[in-house]
């Protein structure tokens, strides 16, 4: 097993595992965030469901946290393996003459949703394991607020334009980064004969799912 992630296709084909359940995810945590727009008490019973299951906390969640390091610590490594590998044919050949500026800095992007999901887990994550684990309070309500609190503690997150703006930018990068890691996970599991169709895939989805969460976090924004 230590030989199979040693390898050039090893390491490809374990990134795009990983990329596969972080585009489910992404998908699933879409569909849930969506809710809160159209219906505040849905999204609510189905956040606090999600919150206090324990599949979902002591399974699922380990494997998300396991599989967005994973993905990002073995991005880094690809990355400056392929610089070295081929700094000089670069030189030689141009290769910006055969792939976008974006495919070929992947890590400028990686590097900004990280910082994305650093702030994300000190809105959302950090503040919710501290109430959960350590003061003990799986009640999923909060003094003042009818009902479960998990859409005021969101609503209360976007009314700050400066961290909006921030969710946007993030959002767009990520966009960026899914236009390309989308075929290319596909390729790296041997499906480069379907390109053309997985691009037409991966265009609509890098669109809608960022788009989808620029929206939720804009509407309230404007709307609280």
């Amino acid at each position: 097993m230590s030989g199979f992630f040693k390898s050039s296709i090893g390491r490809k084909v374990s990134m795009a595992l990983s990329a596969f359940f972080l585009m489910f995810f992404l998908l699933q945590h879409l569909s849930i965030n969506i809710l809160s727009v159209f219906s505040p008490e849905l999204f609510n019973e189905v956040s606090h469901f999600m919150g206090t299951n324990p599949v979902v906390q002591f399974a699922l969640q380990p494997v998300l946290i396991f599989a967005v390091v994973f993905h990002f610590v073995m991005g880094f490594i690809l990355e400056i393996r392929n610089n070295k590998a081929n700094g000089a044919k670069y030189a030689k050949n141009n290769g910006a003459a055969n792939s976008t500026w974006f495919s070929r800095n992947m890590i400028l992007s990686g590097i900004t949703i990280l910082a994305f999901i650093l702030l994300h887990f000190i809105d959302f994550w950090f503040p919710e394991i501290n109430t959960k684990f350590i003061q003990g309070d799986w009640s999923g309500t909060m003094p003042g607020v009818d009902g479960f609190r998990y859409h005021e503690e969101l609503v209360h997150k976007f009314t700050n334009p400066l961290r909006v703006g921030a969710y946007v930018l993030a959002f767009v990068f990520l966009g960026l980064h899914l236009a390309h890691g989308f075929t290319s996970a596909f390729q790296s599991v041997g499906a480069a004969s379907l390109r053309k169709k997985l691009e037409k895939v991966g265009i609509v989805y890098s669109i809608l799912i960022p788009a989808g969460f620029i929206f939720v976090a804009v509407y309230h924004l404007i709307n609280h």
